[in-house]
């Protein structure tokens, strides 16, 4: 049965009975929308036999969910403002389930491709609502390991059907995968109707929407989500064409180590949130962003040798995950009353440098011969955004909640 929760208490803080079950939730509805980023990825073999496309076209469906996601990231979060975030995910979820029963039925290419898209504005609205949402019932001295408990969940969900799907497909064949990637966001929002507490915001919006999308320390925490999560997946996306063309490790283990880049955020993203209690938020964001620069380097260099490259990958997967739950605390406490509208407005920020960077990334390894100058960018990249570091401010917000 669905409950309703009182607002936070004086100290900002909900009981554990209130933000225990609510995290749990939330960290369930991360896990089943977020496999759908990378759900066709193990079945692009057998979609392009059985509609004739190549790999380009194969690349555009991970385009489409990511397009439609990125561009859900604002708009979501300014609904789920005004509207709630349970009560948005309550339409979210079906939205994700019916695309993918889309999918399952589809006839040709165009069809995938435009079910993909349809699917990434519920993606969307999952996630800006998943973190709002977590930001309102973890308030308090826990919400940093919260935040990151929920976005290692979404991390969880994204790798374990890379690993899932390849076997699914040998029992249920390609549309029957589909079939059960529908009815894991079905079962995400039945447990979502019956379990998900209502938890009432205390800091309705104020303040004019425009000053959010132009506060630069939110355009700064972008360019920090953008040299963390957007380059773990630009480095995820390319680390195993590195192994294997500069190493020689033979494509199956290539895809497990470059895996590693997006698993070990798992841990680090709720490792993170638990340091921010007892670390300042630029320190942290300092170390995470060296490691990324190490890492890059060494895999530019590391010609010969697998053990460094996998040191090197272990490295940058850690990097890019340790801040999660900070830029995306620090983003709600800015704006208390627009909590999701910034939170989407950073996330939208990293999902531009993947749909940017990744091209990039092979432009430069076709135009240079090798994979050493895109690492190196990826590097400078990194090192550059360290700049911004000193810039971010401390913890007040923005918009005042009176």
């Amino acid at each position: 049965m669905r409950t309703t929760v009182s607002a936070a208490d004086a100290s900002g803080t909900r009981s554990a009975d209130t933000w225990v079950p609510a995290l749990v939730c939330a960290c369930f509805v991360g896990f089943a929308y977020s496999s759908n980023y990378t759900n066709h990825a193990p079945l692009a073999g057998a979609l392009a036999r059985q509609f004739g496309f190549d790999q380009t076209l194969a690349g555009l469906l991970t385009t489409g969910i990511f397009i439609t996601h990125a561009g859900m990231q604002v708009p979501g979060g300014h609904l789920i403002d005004r509207l709630g975030a349970r009560r948005l995910l309550m339409y979210a979820l079906p939205w994700v389930a019916f695309g993918n029963f889309g999918i399952a039925f589809a006839t040709a290419y165009w069809q995938l491709l435009a079910w993909k898209v349809f699917t990434g504005i519920g993606t969307g609205l999952c996630f800006v609502g998943g973190a709002r949402y977590t930001h309102e019932a973890a308030a308090g001295p826990r919400l940093n390991l919260a935040q990151g408990l929920f976005g290692g969940s979404v991390l969880l969900g994204s790798g374990f059907v890379i690993l899932a799907v390849p076997r699914l497909y040998l029992w249920v064949g390609w549309r029957g995968t589909f079939v059960v990637s529908a009815a894991m966001a079905t079962l995400a929002w039945l447990v979502w109707i019956v379990a998900a507490p209502e938890i009432p915001s205390s800091t309705p919006p104020r303040g004019r929407f425009s000053e959010m999308l132009l506060a630069p320390q939110l355009w700064l925490l972008g360019l920090i989500q953008m040299a963390t999560f957007g380059l773990s997946i630009v480095v995820g996306a390319w680390i195993v064409a590195l192994l294997v063309k500069t190493l020689g490790v033979p494509a199956t283990k290539a895809g497990l180590l470059g895996s590693l880049v997006l698993l070990v955020g798992i841990v680090a993203r709720p490792v993170g949130g638990q340091l921010r209690r007892h670390v300042a938020i630029r320190p942290l964001l300092a170390v995470s962003l060296l490691m990324n620069v190490i890492g890059c380097l060494v895999l530019a260099w590391s010609s010969h040798s697998v053990p460094l490259a996998l040191a090197a990958v272990t490295l940058v997967g850690t990097g890019c995950g340790l801040p999660y739950a900070a830029l995306f605390s620090r983003a709600g406490t800015l704006f208390p009353g627009r909590a999701g509208s910034a939170m989407g407005l950073v996330n939208m920020l990293g999902i531009l440098m993947i749909l940017v960077g990744a091209p990039l990334v092979g432009r430069l390894a076709d135009w240079s011969g090798n994979f050493r100058s895109s690492f190196i960018a990826l590097g400078v990249f990194s090192l550059l955004a360290c700049a911004a570091i000193p810039l971010i401010g401390g913890e007040e917000p923005i918009q005042k909640s009176a």
